[in-house]
């Protein structure tokens, strides 16, 4: 046998042996696996556990010698069988929290997960004798922990929502600590599970986005601002150059998520702005105040660019279909509806005249390229005009034509 022959079968029974030594090995498994949940682990499951994986065995949790079928539940070789929920981030952090030895498996992975746990409220509730709080397995399971970038494990981005709704969801469970069991249900129709859930963008928030994971709190009012702002950095210096902020902070009221809820945050629209029912500024705003007329002012403004583009974008649409050469005129267009945007985003400023400087350049835009796609159509006009006369003289020459050739025939 070659030496690359020799290299591939040495590599091949070096990936095995892990899987080998849980199937023949381990017996531990050869007794779990028949029993039931939750005292079930098949071979299956354990071979796909990422701590199998590198090498470790049911002894680096649970102590004994699953070798050995004299030993393997043996004090004499550390079993330690069961182990208490209080005492499970400290086994988990006693690999987590070593760099060193952690560096072996994963140079990349953090190592401050023990540390930050203990200041999270799950930590603290867990430290005061509440075992009802979320250790480590709750979230990472138990036996089948797989890694986070892995679609199937339990905290990955993907799954993070339905992994906190275990618990956060239920009414039951929750009822002792009085907080609502709504956040799953509203987060399901926000804006960010779409991004996440349906466009399948992984940076979208979750939970653990705005709520922290390991060191996990409520960013409660005093800093709701911090976490929005963490990605909509432009909006919130805008709104905290802005009007609102000092009376958001006058009467008691968080900032962004006043006008745009927390778990449910939609799609936001135009007609938040305003004094249509579908309005967030008539919930302080009245009727008549220079705020709310401010507002509409903004929604109008908004409206009107928004017709425009889509004025232009109609012309220009069937000029082109017609033939017409208007590619310019479209990719100029492109330059409105991105002053639209820019508007939209300014409407965070709540002044009036923020928006407006955005809004301009965009109707000069659209008003040019209008005008682009109404030229384009006269001239079209034009062209069919002349062709029909050009036709109809070529349909009276060759009706002269044939009378000639017919009279001379005769």
């Amino acid at each position: 046998m070659n030496r690359p022959a020799m290299a591939l079968v040495s590599l091949l029974f070096l990936l095995a042996l892990p899987l080998a030594w849980g199937a023949a090995g381990n017996t531990c498994l050869d007794c779990h696996s028949a029993m039931d949940a939750p005292l079930r682990v098949t071979d299956e499951e354990f071979a796909a556990n990422i701590h199998a994986q590198k090498g470790l065995t049911c002894a680096s949790c649970h102590g004994g010698d699953p070798s050995s079928p004299d030993d393997a539940m043996s004090k004499k070789a550390g079993f330690r069988g069961h182990i208490d929920r209080k005492q499970i981030p400290q086994l988990c952090g006693s690999c987590h929290s070593d760099a060193a030895y952690m560096r072996q498996f994963n140079p990349s992975l953090r190592t401050d997960q023990f540390s930050q746990y203990p200041t999270s409220v799950h930590g603290q509730r867990l430290a005061k004798g509440d075992t009802k709080v979320a250790v480590c397995t709750d979230c990472h399971s138990v036996h089948n922990i797989r890694p986070a970038s892995d679609t199937r494990s339990t905290v990955n981005p993907l799954n993070i929502a339905a992994t906190c709704s275990r618990c956060h969801a239920d009414p039951n469970y929750m009822k002792p600590y009085g907080i609502s069991t709504a956040q799953f249900a509203d987060y399901s129709k926000s804006v960010h599970h779409d991004a996440m859930a349906v466009r399948g963008d992984l940076s979208a928030p979750t939970c653990t986005t705005c709520h922290g994971n390991h060191g996990a709190a409520p960013p409660g009012v005093a800093t709701v601002k911090n976490v929005c702002s963490t990605c909509h950095v432009y909006q919130w210096e805008l709104f905290n150059a802005g009007p609102h902020k000092t009376a958001f902070e006058s009467a008691g009221l968080p900032g962004c998520v006043t006008c745009h809820s927390n778990h449910a945050i939609t799609h936001p629209t135009d007609e938040m702005v305003g004094t249509g029912q579908q309005s967030v500024c008539t919930n302080c705003h009245t009727q008549g105040d220079a705020g709310l007329q401010s507002a509409a002012a903004i929604h109008t403004e908004l409206g009107e660019l928004e017709s425009r583009i889509a004025r232009s974008k109609e012309i220009l649409d069937r000029a082109a279909v017609s033939g017409m050469e208007v590619s310019q005129a479209q990719v100029d267009l492109t330059q409105a509806s991105d002053a639209l945007t820019k508007a939209r985003v300014s409407v965070h400023s709540f002044r009036a005249g923020s928006v407006t400087k955005e809004i301009t350049p965009g109707q000069v835009t659209a008003d040019k390229t209008y005008q682009v796609g109404v030229q384009a159509l006269h001239e079209r006009n034009q062209r069919r005009l002349g062709l029909s006369f050009s036709l109809l003289a070529i349909g009276a020459t060759l009706v002269a034509l044939r009378l000639v050739i017919t009279h001379i025939e005769s």
